[in-house]
């Protein structure tokens, strides 16, 4: 069974709309994506952190629960498993307040063996973040040198805009490493001031990559060397988006997995292999923002695939 890494924070979320509290969920964008997988039946390894206090036990049950394997988790005892405040809008749409007391010496693993059948997703501040920066990358190397294949969400919040100049060498670095860039618009729009597909792809960093750019509810654009196309998105009821781009990225990589493409031919995946796959990504996107969870649900899970 090919084997999907997905390297990144976890948290528990606590989700407020209209002024009261209504769910807290384990959370973080890696964290969703592999609790989808696992409810599917893919085989995936969680690689993050969290505490050995009483959050991080709920962390562990959960993510067993559902079955994501755990050892490849740095369980640290001085420090809190982190929280975040979600404050969903109108639309569905959420801010945060983070909380976080991690220890000194932090995500302490033993480096996968990665093979040419394995996916690795990775992203989000926690692939850009200078304090465990060095640690990521040898990961995402790891799994380059073993010929995996490499999906890199940057997943860029306008809280972190101000850092971007600091940031962005690490941005590029990861685009530069992975196979797949998949991104919202606006998350282009911060990183380049460029939304258009057909113009980031000819930016030295996504040039000969498969770029996989989303636009908010609307449409999913795919860019590669051989292959552009558009794929509109069904029109729902939103509760809440949190695990929106997340859950993309676990319907994309189950896509990847049910129409058999690896790193070797994933240029040359058919225009009706892409439009399954797409399919997969936003049926699963759709599928989590009609709820308060963070994941698609263990009967869709059931019934989808």
């Amino acid at each position: 069974m090919r084997k999907v890494y997905a390297i990144g924070e976890s948290l528990i979320d606590i989700i407020f709309s209209q002024g009261d509290v209504k769910a807290a969920r384990p959370g973080g964008s890696m964290l969703n994506s592999s609790i989808s997988l696992g409810r599917v039946g893919t085989e995936t390894i969680f690689i993050s952190e969290f505490g050995t206090d009483l959050g991080g036990g709920y962390l562990a049950d959960f993510l067993e629960k559902n079955r994501v394997k755990t050892h490849h988790i740095h369980r640290y005892t001085k420090g809190k498993t982190a929280i975040a405040l979600a404050f969903l809008n109108e639309k569905g749409d959420a801010s945060y307040d983070f909380y976080k007391s991690y220890p000194e010496d932090r995500l302490k693993l033993t480096l996968p063996e990665f093979t040419p059948d394995d996916i690795l997703l990775f992203g989000s501040f926690f692939g850009i973040d200078p304090a465990i920066r060095k640690k990521v990358l040898k990961v995402v190397k790891a799994a380059k040198k073993g010929g995996a294949m490499i999906v890199y969400d940057p997943n860029i919040r306008k809280p972190h805009a101000h850092q971007l100049e600091k940031l962005r060498p690490y941005i590029l670095e990861n685009m530069n490493l992975a196979d797949i860039v998949r991104g919202s618009d606006e998350d282009m729009e911060i990183i380049f001031g460029e939304s258009s597909v057909k113009k980031l792809s000819q930016i030295p960093q996504l040039l000969n990559k498969l770029l996989i750019i989303t636009r908010s509810a609307t449409v999913v654009f795919l860019e590669s060397p051989l292959h552009s196309a558009s794929y509109p998105v069904p029109e729902i009821e939103v509760v809440s988006t949190i695990g929106a781009g997340d859950n993309f990225n676990a319907g994309l990589i189950y896509g990847l997995i049910r129409q058999d493409v690896v790193r070797e031919t994933l240029n040359n995946t058919s225009p009706e292999q892409w439009e399954k796959i797409i399919g997969y990504a936003t049926a699963f996107a759709s599928e989590v923002c009609m709820s308060y969870d963070n994941y698609i649900s263990t009967e869709f899970a059931r019934n989808c695939c």
